[in-house]
């Protein structure tokens, strides 16, 4: 990788940390429209290409991406979308890549390795730079269609937020949120990497590593969402370029406060598209969505986040 022109349909996909060089491994991805719900989707269906062959590995230093991003004809981020997960993001994400003009970045992995890399080794400033240039690179104009790039961010990623607005200081955030006790329920059903304590580093939440390793399952996901709702309260208090989007609004109407706030041109094609992809699960776009109700007690453990959510609604509702 050591020309733009080299650069042409690749990107970096996977961060590998050396004693003597952080290095990263590419994928041909070529002209590929990114519509899969995750990114780590992506990813599986470009490995079967014939330039990402079992017996090719491209790698390079990870120091090389500011250069090479500076000569690649990138688009800025329209949006990031933030969420407190299960809550309506992956269904959203779907939908804005049915407009063929979106790029849409699901829950990239790199992103995510480098931003936890820089946390981890106390380098974070320091690994900006290369985030930057690895959003640059995910965002090539790789056909003359693309004129939006929408990053939906791993829900932990809000505890980012200070780094990610420094780098993008006028591009509109959306928080997307729900009912705690709904969230909580959906991770009951199939808990993600968040709701496993120190599967995620636990500083990352400002949590202690050795409190939570005994902690329940569900009491530990409560005080991750508690965690997300206090960071989106204090964010949406002192920066008025971000908005919140709530689950229960439904996902027309997310999609139209999006539409609004970033300027997005939707035709009435593809706007009858989205209303049709609404109808459906967002993770299995074959599958009818359909979601059961409980009616429980609130838990304990659970009463800060109810308050959170209270007065984001309040916000919410009086800047409708």
């Amino acid at each position: 990788m050591d020309s733009g022109k080299e650069l042409d349909g690749w990107i970096p996909i996977k961060l590998y940390n050396d004693d003597n060089e952080k290095s990263c491994r590419w994928l041909y991805v070529g002209n590929k429209h990114f519509n899969e719900p995750f990114f780590d989707e992506t990813i599986s269906a470009c490995r079967q290409l014939p330039q990402n062959g079992h017996l090719k590995r491209s790698m390079s230093s990870i120091d090389v991406l500011p250069a090479l991003a500076e000569t690649n004809d990138s688009i800025e981020p329209t949006a990031f979308i933030f969420h407190v997960s299960r809550c309506g993001s992956t269904l959203l994400s779907q939908m804005l890549s049915l407009q063929k003009s979106n790029i849409v970045l699901s829950e990239v992995p790199f992103f995510d390795d480098l931003l936890r890399y820089g946390k981890k080794n106390n380098c974070l400033p320091q690994t900006l730079p290369i985030v930057k240039a690895a959003i640059d690179l995910y965002s090539t104009k790789r056909n003359a269609e693309y004129k939006n790039v929408f990053i939906k961010t791993d829900s932990w990623h809000i505890h980012f937020y200070n780094e990610l607005r420094d780098l993008y200081p006028t591009t509109p955030f959306f928080f997307l949120y729900r009912k705690p006790d709904e969230v909580i329920q959906s991770q009951q059903k199939k808990r993600g990497m968040q709701a496993i304590p120190n599967l995620i580093e636990a500083n990352i939440f400002g949590f202690n590593a050795t409190e939570i390793s005994t902690k329940p399952l569900d009491e530990y996901m409560g005080m991750v969402v508690e965690s997300y709702l206090e960071q989106f309260y204090t964010i949406l208090q002192k920066d008025k370029n971000c908005f919140v989007l709530n689950y229960h609004s439904g996902a027309m109407d997310m999609i139209n406060t999006i539409a609004e706030k970033t300027a997005l041109q939707i035709n009435e094609g593809d706007y009858s598209f989205m209303e049709q992809r609404a109808g459906y699960h967002a993770k299995f776009p074959e599958q009818l969505f359909s979601e059961e109700k409980r009616i429980e007690a609130i838990p304990s453990y659970l009463k800060n986040s109810f308050e959170l959510y209270e007065m984001i609604e309040e916000m919410r509702l009086k800047s409708v």
